[in-house]
């Protein structure tokens, strides 16, 4: 491999490549002829061994790509900060991008596997008006007046004139347990992704020139909202807890977990106006607003939308948070508790890019084989750390 494109691909995947650098290796990566060499090269660069199973490479390679477009276009939407990684996260990054695409990787041969802990699926519960269930997941494709689902997803019909105009409205709730993810797409054609452990209020059809509004019991939601251009102006309102989120039409994340001290508000693209009490404040893309409910206070800053928004492509990114931090997202993911039987490793931090369709042995060995935890336990749900 030329030193040139790989020093371009280290620079990508330490996320200090610049414009011109995501340019010229997608067009390397794009050529056939330059697969092999990209094999030989994580094999080559990391001294650890593993072992390639059906080989996709097409796959791994056009995953490569579509991780580089979607940086891309973040770039057009922010000026994205340059972290320093360590090189424990480029194996990292590479083991999620190469390795696990191409079928079984093998970090460590003394694997404890555990048949009990399940990879996060597709499932949701619908509570409708009258208080009556119905359970949603992969099995579960059917249409009823006025909302069908696919198994993935939960669509509800677009507003009629009639609809918009009845004084009646009747309220849904989207319930997503640990260990699951969902979407849905609002009557007004807003699209949701909901992450596990999370609860959205919303009704089934919008009244005609009012606002929009949903309601985010708790957890974590991806908001793409359908333009107030669309809907006579009409504003979209997103409520949790103390907190008050106005848009017309942007894309944005909130993350509210009743077991985390502050709500994040990131703004993806448009712009919003976040309201607590007597606060208020203006986002721009790129921004993250943090509502410390304790103290009833906003502080913004400037973040990586991808580290932020990456878990409803499928992907977790770490950027220097603390294993207490990151097994609180695995443990939603993976239905899990975690238990620490060191207390220093709590605060050790972690960089990188995981897979969340791999098993959490997987995810585990690779944090052990950094030097972050000296050993861990699976015994049924519950997980044990050293």
């Amino acid at each position: 491999m030329e030193s040139k494109i790989e020093q371009t691909l280290i620079r990508y995947l330490t996320n200090t490549a610049s414009q011109e650098d995501l340019r010229s290796l997608s067009d390397w990566i794009e050529k056939p002829s330059n697969k092999q060499e990209l094999e030989s090269f994580i094999k080559d660069y990391y001294t650890i061994t593993y072992s390639i199973n059906n080989p996709n490479t097409d796959l791994a390679l056009q995953n490569l790509l579509t991780s580089i477009d979607k940086r891309k276009r973040l770039r057009h939407i922010q000026k994205r900060r340059l972290f320093s990684r360590y090189a424990a996260a480029i194996l990292v990054v590479l083991i999620l991008i190469v390795g696990f695409q191409y079928g079984n990787y093998i970090v460590n041969s003394a694997s404890t596997s555990s048949k009990e802990i399940k990879v996060g699926t597709d499932k949701a519960t619908l509570t409708l008006e009258d208080g009556s269930e119905i359970q949603l997941g992969a099995k579960e494709i059917f249409q009823k007046s006025g909302y069908l689902t696919n198994g993935t997803l939960l669509e509800y019909l677009t507003d009629t004139k009639d609809s918009k105009e009845s004084k009646e409205i009747a309220y849904h709730y989207l319930t997503v347990p640990r260990g699951g993810k969902f979407s849905i797409i609002l009557s007004d054609g807003t699209k949701v992704w909901l992450n596990s452990d999370s609860r959205l209020k919303y009704p089934t059809q919008f009244k005609a020139r009012n606002s929009r509004e949903v309601e985010l019991e708790y957890g974590e939601a991806y908001f793409d909202v359908s333009s107030a251009t669309k809907h006579e102006g009409a504003s979209f309102i997103v409520y949790n807890s103390d907190q008050k989120v106005e848009v017309l039409g942007t894309e944005f994340n909130i993350k509210a977990y009743n077991d985390d001290a502050d709500v994040l508000t990131t703004l993806v693209v448009g712009k919003i106006k976040l309201n607590v009490e007597e606060i208020e404040q203006i986002l721009e893309p790129g921004q993250q607003a943090k509502y410390d409910v304790n103290n009833n206070r906003i502080i913004t800053k400037s973040i990586d939308i991808y580290n932020e928004t990456s878990w409803k492509e499928g992907i977790f990114s770490f950027d220097n948070k603390s294993l207490l931090e990151i097994t609180k997202v695995l443990s939603r993911w993976y239905d899990v508790k975690f238990n620490f039987l060191n207390e220093n490793v709590r605060q050790e931090k972690f960089v990188g890019i995981l897979s969340k369709n791999q098993d959490i042995d997987q995810i585990l060995l690779q944090i052990k084989n950094l030097g972050i935890i000296n050993n861990y336990k699976i015994e049924k749900n519950e997980i044990a750390i050293e």
